[in-house]
């Protein structure tokens, strides 16, 4: 009886049109188109992912794009300015200049994919054991990566490729991805160090994973986006590595057209034709510059504190 009395005497009932809807939250975004809405909205870095699929088709097609071969010399059309036939010109030895530059975009790019993609690989697994392990093994990898760095990277890539005779295209490689295990390893291992302290890292050891096992299934792919950044911006640098070495002569050696040894050839005439080295030197400039805003592009779009809150 005393629940009956406390009963209001005329209940309100709510009606349809006094309930609420609850609507569906909306799709999250998946991780990729959130990367492209970052990347490609920013025009600085469209501009240079544009610049880089330009010079990259450029290489792929060069036979396509320039009937002349970048190797055989005409002295008989040496040194000419600019015409219908031979766009830039030619050089000392009658190359065509525009085909030498789409030929060396080539050369450049193996240059600089090979080495980066070398030093990343190896620069990966001695940073992730060095974090992984600890102790000594720790003290020897950082040791050797402290060596290297302490070196200015030009003067030991003219050592190791003054040592190994350079000449070839793959004993540049080995000089410039040599060069680049240090930085990468120091990387990684920063990184790893970071991830390891996760709990889940400690639970893969309690169920009895094996260290390479946790090292590449745990570790590595939480600890790896900074490596996409570094391998984006760091093949402009080799590029720059590559043609530094060529102007200085230990690189990539004559017939085989390197802008570095195209800008080191021009250089005696850049009075009476200064094309000779300005237009593989603008090849480079554009290539560097197009990979560092890759780079920063890419560097923005993974890492949540610079693409904000989406």
């Amino acid at each position: 009886m005393d629940e009956e009395a406390k009963m209001p005497e005329n209940p309100v009932v709510p009606t349809p049109n006094d309930i609420i809807s609850i609507e569906p939250a909306p799709p999250r975004r998946s991780e990729w188109r959130r990367f492209a809405r970052v990347f490609f909205g920013r025009k600085l870095y469209l501009v240079g992912f544009i610049i880089v699929v330009i010079i990259i088709l450029t290489a792929i097609f060069a036979p396509v794009l320039t009937p002349y071969d970048p190797e055989k010399n005409d002295l008989t059309s040496r040194l000419q300015t600019p015409n219908a036939e031979h766009l830039l010109g030619t050089d000392q030895l009658g190359r065509d200049i525009l085909t030498r530059i789409v030929y060396g975009a080539r050369v450049s790019l193996i240059i600089g994919f090979s080495a980066v993609f070398a030093s990343t690989i190896v620069g990966t697994i001695m940073g992730l054991a060095a974090a992984h392990y600890g102790g000594w093994v720790f003290a020897i990898i950082m040791r050797i990566a402290d060596v290297l760095m302490a070196l200015p990277a030009i003067i030991l890539m003219m050592l190791i490729a003054g040592m190994l005779k350079g000449g070839g295209i793959w004993i540049v490689v080995f000089a410039l991805g040599f060069g680049g295990i240090a930085p990468m390893a120091r990387m990684m291992c920063g990184q790893a160090l970071s991830v390891k302290q996760n709990d889940y890292i400690m639970a893969a050891r309690a169920v009895g994973m094996s260290n390479w096992r946790i090292m590449f299934t745990q570790i590595f792919p939480n600890a790896y986006p900074p490596l996409i950044v570094g391998l984006t911006m760091g093949i402009g640098g080799v590029v720059l590595g590559e043609a530094g070495l060529s102007f200085l002569g230990i690189g990539v050696q004559a017939p085989t057209p390197s802008w570095g040894g195209m800008v080191m050839d021009g250089q005696r005439f850049l009075l009476t034709n200064p094309l000779l080295s300005l237009m593989p030197g603008v090849a480079i400039m554009f290539l560097v510059f197009g990979f560092n805003m890759v780079g920063d592009g890419v560097r923005d779009a993974i890492d949540p504190r610079l693409r904000g809150v989406i």
